[in-house]
């Protein structure tokens, strides 16, 4: 029952999407925003939404070490539960924590060849095996041939990849209207989602990949918690 309670807390499904449709096997969705607006608190609901269905999260972080990754979880986790008024949850966080593995790379050091390896080595000898990645802090200065490499090993191990990308301030928009991170590379992301300081307030607006006739209200991160309301 608390699994299901928490489950219930998916943000993207607010924003018109299935359960088990967010992103399909082998595509990219993106969360833009400047820095410290909350990319990493929803790229880290987005992980637990898939941690409670039982599915294996492989969280790449090319900023943060292992323990502040993990410290991001917890806090997250805790929020939605005290958000849910929910009780007695350190014999569930122990449970989905088997479902998460937390990879980290030097930026300056990262590489599809030694993404890869890393992942072979996990998968060859049956340590754990994704089912979603999470990738925080790539680069998206000039991303085309990486993210088209990235783009073949997600569609080799048919891993839906959630990125990171962060934007700046006063920047002018492509022609398409997409931040210049992305705008030349748009075409390989089926969800874009973009963090946007609204007041007080941080408004989660989808620039690819939402759907306006499902009728949803606005959608906010607390800016107590970053969790979607």
């Amino acid at each position: 029952m608390l699994k299901k309670d928490l489950i219930l807390r998916n943000p993207l499904s607010l924003l018109g999407h299935e359960p088990d449709d967010i992103l399909p096997a082998g595509s990219f969705g993106a969360v833009l925003a400047r820095a410290g607006v909350g990319k990493t608190a929803l790229m880290v609901q987005i992980a637990l939404n898939a941690l409670l269905r039982d599915k294996n999260v492989l969280h790449i972080s090319l900023n943060d070490p292992v323990q502040k990754v993990s410290l991001w979880y917890e806090e997250v986790f805790r929020n939605i539960a005290k958000a849910q008024h929910l009780q007695d949850i350190n014999e569930l966080w122990e449970t989905i924590l088997t479902h998460r593995f937390i990879m980290t790379f030097q930026v300056e050091g990262f590489s599809v060849p030694k993404l890869k390896e890393r992942l072979t080595d996990l998968t060859a000898q049956g340590i754990f095996f994704p089912q979603m990645v999470i990738m925080d802090g790539l680069p998206f200065d000039n991303p085309t041939d990486l993210l088209t490499d990235i783009k073949s090993l997600s569609v080799d191990y048919r891993l839906p990849i959630w990125f990171s990308i962060r934007t700046h301030q006063r920047e002018t928009v492509a022609i398409n209207g997409l931040p210049p991170q992305i705008a030349g590379v748009s075409d390989l992301f089926d969800i874009i989602l973009q963090l946007q300081p609204e007041g007080k307030d941080v408004q989660v607006k989808a620039l690819k990949g939402g759907r306006p006739e499902s009728g949803q209200p606005a959608l906010f991160l607390d800016p107590a918690t970053l969790l979607i309301k």
